[in-house]
């Protein structure tokens, strides 16, 4: 591990110091945004709207910073969606059934983390490509969650779990508390301990990491099951608000969750990403939609936004790689 200490510090120093870059980039543009938009909509910055496009921002928030920490590693986790979904189904039919509220959410966390490990060591071990892996099973996951409910939404959630995602303190949501600790886990995890560096040396180059020692396959795996987890998280945000869980809940999760990664700095081929840029992306995709809906612009409109988002992300990112 003394070639890792050796060479990964520095270099994480030079990437945290261009992400503190491009994190303030990403700031300027979500302050464009809000100020275009309080332009054209009359009570965009009012606070009770403020509070509701974080509120809408938490669910994507909480997914896209699991996708950060996979893409960072070089991988892509397309299945966050249905994912969500099978934790969300199996919780809510645990909650309906009379079990506890701590049973039910173990039991939901647990079956994201078995989704995730599975995609990771479908990658690590068996050495598949993340995007067909992740392919395969965003299929697959799907399927169990229509089949475990014959395609049946599951209704009846109590109201002491959804007080706990649905409720408020101070006037902040919980949803928006609990993305902001899930945050601060993410950020210590990348900037303060060593799997943060793994992540990085991982996906900046996994042959170099391997010949300084670092558990490829260990790191793969871990970042995975987080994403796993994650997704599990976001869905019980979700059925605390709606009261019910939907075997399609989920549907293009992953699309929006790579497009605040890309946005807040993260790239593709790995090696690279922010928590604070990520946040960022989901508040600017949170704030877009939230605009362009109180202007009456229809939904497909608001897909096309961010599609094309990714790509001037990723373009940006290719302008900035080219330059390093």
């Amino acid at each position: 591990m003394s070639d890792l200490s050796a060479t990964v510090p520095a270099r994480q120093s030079k990437l945290f110091r261009s992400f503190s870059v491009r994190d303030a980039g990403t700031l300027i543009g979500l302050v464009l945004i809000l100020a275009v938009f309080a332009a054209l909509v009359p009570g965009f910055l009012s606070e009770r709207n403020l509070v509701n496009i974080l509120q809408q921002s938490s669910i994507n928030a909480c997914i896209a910073l699991g996708m950060t920490l996979v893409i960072i590693s070089g991988g892509i986790d397309l299945s966050v969606g249905p994912t969500a979904a099978i934790s969300a189904v199996l919780t809510a039919a645990l909650l309906v059934a009379g079990y506890p509220v701590p049973v039910a959410l173990m039991a939901g966390l647990g079956i994201g983390m078995v989704c995730g490990m599975v995609n990771g060591a479908l990658v690590a071990y068996a050495g598949l490509q993340p995007f067909i892996v992740t392919l395969g099973t965003l299929s697959t996951y799907r399927a169990i969650a229509l089949i475990y409910t014959g395609g049946n939404p599951v209704l009846g959630i109590p109201a002491s779990f959804r007080s706990i995602f649905n409720g408020n303190i101070a006037g902040i949501p919980n949803s928006v508390i609990i993305v902001a600790l899930v945050a601060l886990a993410a950020w210590v995890l990348l900037k303060k301990t060593p799997i943060g560096e793994y992540l990085l040396a991982v996906g900046g180059n996994e042959e170099a990491a391997y010949v300084a020692g670092v558990p490829i396959a260990l790191t793969k795996i871990t970042a995975y099951v987080i994403s796993g987890v994650l997704a599990a998280l976001a869905s019980f945000i979700l059925i605390g608000r709606l009261g019910a869980a939907e075997p399609i809940l989920g549907n293009l999760w992953e699309l929006d969750a790579i497009a605040a990664a890309a946005i807040g700095g993260a790239s593709l081929m790995g090696g690279k990403g922010s928590v604070v840029g990520t946040i960022l992306g989901a508040i600017i995709l949170g704030s877009m939609r939230n605009g362009l809906t109180l202007m009456n612009v229809q939904a497909f409109y608001q897909l096309l936004a961010t599609g094309l988002i990714i790509l001037v992300a990723m373009m940006i990112d290719r302008l900035t790689r080219g330059r390093g």
